[in-house]
């Protein structure tokens, strides 16, 4: 039986994937650059801002309840294979890293930021709104479905998020700094090793073994809470602090 908790969750998610055509234009990584050239901060930039700050106290939170991409996947959740390998994990910092520099470069050649422009080539702050909106729109949703149809749990959340690695950095900042944030705790001594919060993880981790080792920390960890919920032996708990 669902907990009450993952309902909420699943609710967030759906509304989020619902609302992905009005949104999508403001998780853009293209129009970041498009608007960079020019000398325009896009809305996509004032979004991956937000979610860097958002992730010194919640983590990657915002992947796990709100990201309609993650949405896409979970509904879509038909292959149970897990994708966490650090290379796959990999590949998103290899096509961030060139696409940071290029963003960076592009406001260097515009001379800088010149204006602020939030609803940036969206048509009333609307994103799908034309033949090119519908083309992109379901250009991403299919990237994202079929990735994981096809390799596995969130699997283009471990390999070609472009937003990811913004609350990854975050998450890690905060750690460094010991910010009072969300985290997981373990109880090792609890743990039965029923493998259920394996079982039950959106991005695939083997948290029976974080837990044995009470090594809670994972940048692909999406505190989703479906470990938490899972256990029947309160193994796995939330906690905010330190």
């Amino acid at each position: 039986m669902i907990k009450s908790r993952q309902k909420i969750r699943r609710i967030l998610l759906l509304v989020s994937m619902l609302a992905f055509p009005v949104t999508l234009y403001y998780f853009s990584p293209y129009l970041i650059i498009n608007g960079a050239f020019s000398g325009i901060l896009a809305g996509s930039a004032i979004t991956f801002a937000a979610q860097f700050l958002f992730s010194l106290v919640l983590g990657r939170a915002f992947c796990g309840w709100l990201c309609p991409a993650g949405a896409i996947q979970e509904f879509a959740s038909v292959n149970p294979r897990s994708v966490d390998k650090k290379w796959v994990n990999a590949i998103k910092y290899i096509i961030w890293l060139p696409w940071l520099a290029t963003i960076v470069l592009a406001f260097i050649k515009a001379g800088g930021i010149h204006a602020l422009d939030v609803t940036y080539m969206t048509r009333h702050g609307f994103s799908v709104a034309d033949a090119p909106g519908y083309i992109m729109y379901a250009f991403i949703t299919s990237l994202f479905l079929l990735g994981a149809v096809f390799f596995g749990r969130r699997a283009t959340c471990h390999s070609l998020c472009w937003m990811a690695p913004f609350m990854v950095i975050g998450t890690r900042l905060s750690n460094w700094l010991h910010l009072p944030a969300l985290r997981l705790q373990a109880q090792p001594a609890a743990c039965v090793s029923c493998q259920l919060c394996n079982r039950k993880c959106s991005m695939g981790l083997d948290v029976q073994q974080m837990v044995l080792h009470n090594r809670m920390q994972n940048d692909e960890c999406i505190l989703c809470g479906e470990c938490v919920d899972a256990c029947n032996k309160d193994a796995i708990r939330f906690k905010f602090g330190n």
